[in-house]
């Protein structure tokens, strides 16, 4: 369904020397320096897959999103998203994607959202009972009859985001690119739309490509992640895979603080305690605890998936590529 093979952008950036003098100089000879936005990315994502899409901020995730959807041309290598190339702009191309920008909104500031999926609707030409059709099932799954004939400018966030949403996929598009589409909502409607992307997917059997700063929406949303840093891919392959290569630990957590314990090496975090240790001694150090004190509530947890993401910042690339 994609297919990107030596992605590359790059940007030529105009460098002004500082002072007047420096400014004055720069109206006649100019000098520009290369920017890397994305640097040689390679990977296929299969239709229907959730491929969670990561790295920190600069990284060049929303750039590779925009080539993708076809807003921007790569300055090198091929791509392929449903056998088009996107920059083409092709119609049939446009009827298959949608892009969903957080921090960005298609909705008419100041008329009912309604007004905006109606609109959606005739600029894809998608015909009126089938509009119908896609709208119900969409404002359903999103517990959304309340908010369509309201003004946008009177929605909250997160009721913009459900709008949002529907907008995007009144075409019923089999590629979604979601960029952010939790951001600044609380926690109750980061689980509400988390669940209607994974609904949505199951359902109609899109490919979603999802890049997010809440590790909560990767965990629980993508199998599959690629993790990109300055541009290039660092990894690419299955969440729990990365977890076990990048920090092949365990976390023995006890819910209550039990002093006898602090000598097993566990410490006390909030109201419990909690001890790291490699996966192999696991099971020993579970003998140990209950030995000492074989009422208490424990559990084994992996590591947090924000640590695991920043060891793979910090160490580079783990040669996880498939």
């Amino acid at each position: 369904m994609i297919e990107v093979s030596g992605l590359t952008k790059t940007y030529r950036v105009p460098v002004r020397p500082p002072g007047l003098a420096g400014a004055f100089r720069s109206l006649f000879s100019r000098e520009v320096k290369e920017v890397h936005a994305v640097s040689g990315l390679d990977f296929r994502i299969e239709a229907g897959e959730r491929v969670g899409f990561l790295g920190p901020n600069g990284a060049g995730k929303t750039t590779t999103l925009k080539m993708l959807s076809g807003l921007l041309y790569p300055t090198a290598g091929t791509l392929k998203v449903g056998g088009f190339v996107p920059q083409e702009r092709h119609p049939s191309f446009l009827q298959q994607i949608t892009l969903v920008m957080g921090q960005k909104q298609q909705l008419l500031w100041d008329l009912p959202a309604s007004e905006s999926f109606e609109l959606n609707r005739a600029m894809y030409g998608v015909e009126r009972s089938e509009f119908r059709r896609t709208l119900d099932e969409l404002v359903a799954m999103l517990r959304a009859e309340a908010l369509l004939e309201r003004p946008v400018r009177n929605l909250s966030l997160g009721e913009r985001m459900k709008c949002e949403l529907i907008a995007a996929l009144v075409h019923r598009p089999s590629v979604l690119f979601l960029d952010e589409p939790t951001i600044g909502l609380d926690v109750e409607m980061q689980v509400q739309v988390r669940q209607f992307i994974a609904d949505h997917n199951r359902a109609s059997g899109a490919t979603v490509l999802l890049t997010s700063h809440y590790m909560q929406d990767i965990a629980a949303l993508t199998p599959r992640l690629l993790i990109i840093d300055e541009g290039k891919l660092r990894y690419d392959g299955a969440l729990e895979a990365l977890s076990r290569q990048v920090a092949p630990e365990r976390r023995v957590v006890i819910r209550s603080v039990v002093p006898e314990l602090l000598a097993l090496g566990f410490e006390v975090q909030g109201g419990g305690m909690v001890a790291t240790v490699p996966a192999g001694e696991t099971n020993g150090l579970i003998q140990r605890t209950l030995a000492l004190a074989p009422l208490v509530e424990l559990g084994v947890e992996m590591p947090p998936l924000e640590e695991v993401i920043g060891r793979v910042f910090r160490e580079g690339r783990p040669g996880g590529k498939r």
